[in-house]
C-alpha cells in the first residue's frame, strides 16, 4: 500500500500529468483539496472508491483515512493543487506517515505560476532583463514568513516575482516593492489560472492598489511583479543563433 502525494495542475482538468491521472484511476480511496481541485479530475476515480474532499477537514482526520486505508492495505490518491513542492502543505502529512510507518511517493504537477505564465504567453526570464524568478509570499496568520525572506530583502534582487497567497497584502506590497523595482513596473494578477472563469488584469506597482480595488478577486491569485512583463527591450538568446555552436550543433559563418 502506498499513499500517493499527487500535484493535480493549476486549475484546468486536463492539465494534470498522465501519471497522476493513472493513479487516481486505480486507486481505490481518493482524498483531494476540493476547494482548489477540480471535481473533474477525481471523477475517474475506479467504481466504488472512498472519494473524500478534505477542505473541510483537518490533519487528524486525513490521517486517519489513511491509516484506514493502510490497514485494508488500500492505495491512497492524495490530490493536491498545482505542485505538492510549492505551498502544498505536503511535509505535516509526511511527517505523520513516516511516525506510522506507512510508504508514499510524490507525483509532481504544474505548478500555478507556470500555468499563469502560460495564459499570459509569457516568458519570465528574458536576456538581460531578468534570469531570476522568486517563487513567494507574504506573512499570514497560518503561516509568517521568515524575517530574511521580506519583500524588502527580496525586491532588492529586481528579479520577477510570483507571488502567492498574497492578495490581502496589495498596500504592503506596493510599499515594500516600489523602492526597488519603480511605480511604474509592470504588475499582472492572474486569477484562478487556466479555470474556465480565469482572469487577469495588468496594472502597475503605483496603481495596483486602486485598480484591484474595482476587482472582485480574493483567492487563488497569483501576482506577478517584473520588467519582463513590459515593453522590455532585451537581445535574442544566443542558443538559436546561427554563430553559436554547443555539443548538437556546429556554429555556421
Amino acid at each position: 500500500m502506498t499513499v500517493y502525494f499527487i500535484g493535480a495542475g493549476p486549475g484546468a482538468a486536463d492539465l494534470i500529468t498522465v501519471r497522476g491521472q493513472r493513479l487516481i484511476e486505480r486507486c481505490p480511496v481518493c482524498l483531494y483539496a476540493g476547494s482548489l481541485v477540480p471535481a473533474e479530475i477525481v471523477a475517474s476515480a475506479p467504481d466504488g472508491a472512498i472519494v473524500l474532499d478534505t477542505a473541510s477537514m483537518h490533519l487528524d482526520q486525513i490521517i486517519d483515512e489513511m491509516a484506514r486505508a493502510h490497514d485494508r492495505g488500500q492505495d491512497v490518491a492524495r490530490v493536491h493543487s498545482g505542485d505538492p513542492s510549492l505551498y502544498g502543505a505536503i511535509g505535516e502529512q509526511m511527517r505523520r506517515l513516516d511516525a506510522l510507518g506507512i510508504p508514499y511517493q510524490v507525483v509532481p504537477g504544474v505548478p500555478a505560476f507556470a500555468g499563469a505564465a502560460a495564459s499570459l504567453a509569457s516568458e519570465l526570464t528574458l536576456p538581460d532583463v531578468s534570469q531570476t524568478v522568486i517563487l513567494t509570499r507574504v506573512s499570514s496568520g497560518a503561516s509568517p514568513m521568515p524575517q530574511s525572506e521580506s519583500l524588502e530583502i527580496l525586491g532588492r534582487s529586481k528579479a520577477t516575482l510570483a507571488l502567492h497567497l498574497a492578495m490581502k497584502s496589495l498596500p504592503a506590497i506596493a510599499e515594500a516593492l516600489t523602492p526597488h523595482y519603480g511605480a511604474d513596473c509592470p504588475v499582472v494578477v492572474v486569477h484562478r489560472a487556466t479555470w474556465p472563469d480565469e482572469r487577469i488584469v495588468a496594472t502597475t506597482l503605483g496603481e495596483m492598489v486602486e485598480r484591484l480595488a474595482h476587482e472582485d478577486i480574493r483567492r487563488t491569485a497569483l501576482i506577478f511583479v517584473g520588467q519582463v512583463f513590459g515593453e522590455a527591450r532585451f537581445r535574442d538568446s544566443r542558443l538559436y543563433q546561427a554563430g553559436f555552436s554547443h555539443y548538437r550543433r556546429e556554429a555556421s559563418e
